[in-house]
């Protein structure tokens, strides 16, 4: 199922990291807006040890039509192994906003 309007959310290693991101997403029009929030504390299990790490998420809002080369294009220029890249449907919002949304990735 597509969805009209999404949110995709990374997260890396480092501010200037997550700001390289934010841009490439922004400048390639496949997000019209990145927001930065960090740093935050991860815990995850990685080749079986758990571990504890200061990450800074990235949050790209766009058109549903432009999710999977966003992912593409985050995954690409990630300095992660397997980065997280989630991708989570918008149901509703300011339908000005929305509307932006999607001319701005055009």
């Amino acid at each position: 199922m597509t969805h009209e309007h999404v949110v995709v959310v990374t997260t890396t290693d480092s501010e200037e990291a997550a700001r390289g991101l934010a841009a490439a997403a922004v400048e390639a029009r496949l997000g019209a807006c990145a927001q930065i929030v960090g740093p935050i504390t991860s815990v995850y299990r990685w080749e079986g040890a758990i571990e504890t790490d200061s990450e800074w998420r990235v949050e790209v809002k766009t058109a549903g039509d432009r999710s999977e080369s966003l992912v593409a294009l985050l995954t690409e220029r990630h300095t992660y192994d397997v980065p997280e890249v989630i991708v989570t449907p918008v149901t509703g919002g300011h339908p000005d906003y929305l509307s932006w949304l999607v001319d701005e990735t055009r």
